[in-house]
């Protein structure tokens, strides 16, 4: 799915929608891609001269590829972060860089998500971790 079909189903927008793509693949599991350009705001003073993608942008970027996996049947409700656990950082994300997020549902309890997910880059591990999110009812 494209950026404008994500946004039929993700509340995220401009700049904070950071998932170029989705694809849900046939064993419960998304994948998501976004190409650093580096004139995003979350390089431009980190760090100057040497522009790295921050950690919790990474996790960002695998929380949205997981809400979209877990958006079917949530209509009405917004994926809210609930915790971040085990989360390993092992390389760093500069511009030019396509990151691939991968992520997997393994559990569902009441209206609570359990997640684990990946960040790579060429194949090479950047981000591994485990999350989840609560289904909150949307405001009218």
């Amino acid at each position: 799915m494209n950026k404008e079909e994500i946004k039929q189903i993700m509340p995220h927008r401009e700049p904070m929608l950071l998932i170029e793509n989705v694809e849900l693949l046939g064993d419960g599991s998304a994948e998501g891609r976004y190409t650093v350009r580096g004139d995003e705001f979350f390089v431009q003073g980190h760090f100057p001269g040497n522009p790295v993608v921050p950690g919790v942008i990474l996790c960002e970027m695998m929380a949205q590829t997981a809400c979209v996996l877990i958006q079917g049947g949530a209509e009405n409700a917004t994926p809210m972060f609930t915790s971040l656990d085990k989360v390993k950082f092992r390389n760093p994300v500069v511009p030019g860089d396509t990151v691939v997020t991968h992520c997997v549902l393994k559990s569902a309890r009441s209206i609570f998500r359990f997640c684990e997910g990946s960040v790579s880059v060429n194949g090479k591990l950047c981000v591994k971790g485990e999350f989840s999110f609560a289904l909150v009812p949307k405001q009218a």
